[in-house]
């Protein structure tokens, strides 16, 4: 990775992603390039400059002249703010996804940080859940064998304007409602799954999610919209007597969408050390030592590129 100079003039440095580097090389006319994204990663735009004493000319200058980093196609540490068109002018505020920490058809982070270090737990086997269920000072967990069962919790994510200028009474524009996520997962480790939704009460329904593209660093992507996963967020009612459920509280403004799920671990992971032994490490708590891998969810709002990275620690006891 390098810089680009770009104290004369504007540069646009581009390359090719991985899909697209391998329809190239396929040789046979499937090559086309439909889709393209800019982004700004390295800009500052606290460097804007409103008091210049050279005049207005010179308020951005330092903005435009910012070195710009050279292109590469490693997904994993590039576009992570990528630009977005809107049409209406008037927004002041533009939405975000945070973690929900509710307590009600989700999860919170792991109070323990001998066991989460503030990551979402995941019990890879049976042994390790039922650890975690009789001993209940080893936190809250997601059952990586049966993700289905009660015992089980979500990850819930919600988005929207995280304001109290603007009453979370009020819906967000349709222009930045998110009804579609992609969720990002090492593939070594887990699989994606439905969760417990605010509009069922029964785990049955809970199933395995096929992801959409693995690249290769095998990073699994998995295109989320149906309500399975994707729900719009009521807005807060106006006066007294009506319900409301405080778990909607993440967001302090208007409401968007919010995405829940679960995550199954990995054959390799239910059945073999291996991964633990290469990839992870140990830890010792109730007397019983346990390996863990520590790794990173992401999740992105399709409309506005909004990216959330999300904490798990995939645990399995020895």
């Amino acid at each position: 990775m390098g810089f680009l100079d770009n104290s004369g003039d504007i540069i646009l440095d581009a390359v090719l992603t991985d899909a697209g580097r391998k329809r190239l090389a396929e040789g046979n006319g499937s090559f086309r390039i439909t889709k393209y994204a800019f982004g700004d990663d390295e800009i500052d735009y606290s460097n804007y400059d409103a008091t210049n004493s050279s005049g207005s000319a010179y308020y951005d200058l330092e903005i435009l002249q910012t070195p710009v980093l050279e292109a590469f196609t490693n997904n994993t540490a590039t576009m992570k703010s990528k630009l977005v068109t809107l049409t209406n002018n008037n927004i002041l505020y533009l939405p975000i996804i945070v973690l929900n920490q509710g307590t009600a058809l989700n999860t919170t982070c792991q109070p323990n940080n001998s066991i989460g270090s503030g990551s979402h737990v995941v019990c890879v086997d049976y042994d390790t859940a039922q650890t975690f269920t009789n001993d209940t000072t080893l936190g809250t967990y997601i059952d990586g064998t049966n993700p289905s069962l009660a015992s089980s919790v979500n990850i819930r994510c919600d988005q929207g304007l995280n304001t109290t200028e603007i009453p979370a009474t009020y819906r967000i524009d349709a222009e930045l409602q998110e009804n579609q996520y992609i969720v990002e997962i090492d593939n070594r480790f887990g699989t994606i799954t439905t969760g417990e939704t605010s509009k069922g009460t029964s785990n049955a329904g809970i199933v395995a999610q096929n992801f959409s593209f693995i690249d290769d660093d095998n990073i699994a992507s998995y295109y989320l919209s149906t309500t399975d996963y994707v729900e719009d967020t009521d807005p807060k009612p106006t006066g007294t007597g009506n319900t409301y459920d405080t778990i909607n509280d993440a967001i302090v403004g208007p409401h968007g969408s919010h995405l829940t799920f679960r995550i199954k671990a990995s054959t390799n992971l239910r059945t073999s050390a291996y991964l633990f032994e290469r990839l992870g490490s140990t830890f010792t708590a109730a007397a019983t030592t346990f390996g863990f891998i520590d790794t990173i969810i992401r999740v992105t709002g399709v409309t506005t590129g909004y990216k959330l990275d999300i904490p798990v620690r995939f645990v399995k006891q020895q």
